[in-house]
C-alpha cells in the first residue's frame, strides 16, 4: 500500500469534463489549493478527442466528469501505467479492475490508497451503502432482506438539462411538486446498492426529486421483524463504523421533527440519523448529492491517493 507521494514535484490533476455539475464543484474546491497543479484546457479543446489524451496522459489524477459511455472511451485513452482514474460516472462502479470510492466502507481505504482505477459511489447509493452496509456486515440485518428505499434528491442531480427545466421561469407547473422517477425499478444505482451491501436482491427503490437545487435524504425503512436487535443496538452499530469521518452519527439529528433534504447543502459531508420505535424504523441519510454524493467524494478518495488528510479542502459542519 502506498499513496502518490513519490518524489517533490506538485502532483498533476485534470478535470475530464470540468463543465458539468460534478465537474464545476470539484474544481471549485481545487482551485484554491498549493499542493497540486491544476490542467485545464481551453474552452475550444475541451471536447477535443486528442487534446483530452495528452491531458489525461500528463496527469497524476484525472477525474472523469462524463456520461458512462464517454467515461469508457476515456479510460481508453489512458496509455500510462501511473496516471490514477477517478471515475464519477456508473460505468466502472462494479466492474472488476475498479476500487470502490467509499473508504468508509471496511478496508476500502487500503484499497483506495494503492488504486489505479477508483470508482466513485452514485449519490443515492453513497446514502443507501452507508446505511445498509454496516447492518448487514454486523449481522442486524440478513443478507436476503426485503428493504425498502425511498430517497429525495435536489434537481441538480439531473444535471444542466434537468438544472434549465427547473430554473426556466415558463417551467412546466408539474416541477413545483416533488416527482417520483425510476418507476420501472431499473435505475442505474441499484446493481451497486446491492453488491456493496452483499444483499442477495436489491431494494425497492423510489427516487423523488424536488424542487430546490442540491441536498439528498436517503431512508431506508425497517420492522422489528428485519432487525436481530434494538433500535439501541442499531445506533451503536453506526457509532462503530463512522467515529470521526466524512459520515458521522448523529443523536439529534432533526428539526423539530423535519428531517429535510436540504440540512447539509453546500457540504461534503455525511449525517446518519435513526427515528422510529422498536416495532418500526428509519435509517436516514442527509448529505449534498454534490457534495459526499459526487465531488466531494471525488476529492476525498484524490486526497487519499496523494496522502494528505482526506478533509482536506472539503466543506464540512462537523458532528
Amino acid at each position: 500500500m502506498h499513496a502518490l507521494n513519490g518524489g517533490c514535484r506538485m502532483k498533476k490533476v485534470f478535470i475530464d469534463g470540468s463543465a458539468g455539475t460534478t465537474g464545476l464543484r470539484i474544481y471549485e474546491r481545487l482551485q484554491q489549493r498549493d499542493d497540486i497543479e491544476l490542467l485545464i484546457l481551453s474552452e475550444e479543446k475541451r471536447k477535443d478527442t486528442q487534446a483530452r489524451k495528452d491531458m489525461l496522459n500528463r496527469a497524476d489524477i484525472a477525474f472523469l466528469c462524463l456520461p458512462d459511455a464517454a467515461a469508457v472511451e476515456a479510460v481508453a485513452l489512458v496509455e500510462n501505467d501511473h496516471t490514477v482514474i477517478i471515475d464519477t460516472s456508473t460505468a466502472h462502479r462494479t466492474m472488476d479492475g475498479w476500487v470502490y470510492g467509499m473508504p468508509e466502507l471496511p478496508g476500502q481505504k487500503e484499497k483506495i490508497l494503492s488504486a489505479k482505477r477508483i470508482a466513485n459511489p452514485g449519490c443515492h447509493a453513497s446514502g443507501f451503502v452507508a446505511l445498509v452496509q454496516p447492518l448487514v456486515a454486523s449481522g442486524l440485518i440478513s443478507k436476503d432482506a426485503a428493504l425498502s428505499c425511498v430517497s429525495l434528491t435536489g434537481y441538480s442531480g439531473g444535471g444542466k438539462s434537468m438544472i434549465a427545466q427547473y430554473e426556466d421561469k415558463e417551467r412546466d407547473p408539474l416541477l413545483n411538486a416533488p416527482r417520483m422517477y425510476g418507476l420501472s425499478q431499473q435505475h442505474k444505482h441499484l446493481k451497486e446498492m446491492a453488491k456493496l451491501c452483499g444483499l442477495e436482491k436489491a431494494p425497492v427503490f423510489c427516487p423523488i426529486v424536488g424542487d430546490f437545487y442540491s441536498g439528498m435524504e436517503v431512508t431506508v425503512t425497517l420492522f422489528k421483524e428485519d432487525v436481530q436487535g434494538t433500535m439501541e443496538d442499531v445506533k451503536n452499530v453506526y457509532r462503530s463504523a463512522y467515529p470521526d469521518g466524512l459520515i458521522y452519527f448523529s443523536g439529534q439529528g432533526d428539526e423539530n421533527g423535519f428531517l429535510s433534504a436540504a440540512a447539509l447543502s453546500g457540504r461534503d459531508d455525511m449525517q446518519i440519523t435513526v427515528h422510529g420505535n422498536e416495532d418500526r424504523m428509519l435509517v436516514t441519510a442527509r448529505f449534498d448529492n454534490l457534495g459526499k454524493g459526487a465531488s466531494g467524494a471525488a476529492v476525498q478518495n484524490m486526497n487519499i491517493v496523494l496522502g494528505t488528510d482526506e478533509k482536506t479542502g472539503l466543506v464540512t459542519g462537523g458532528n
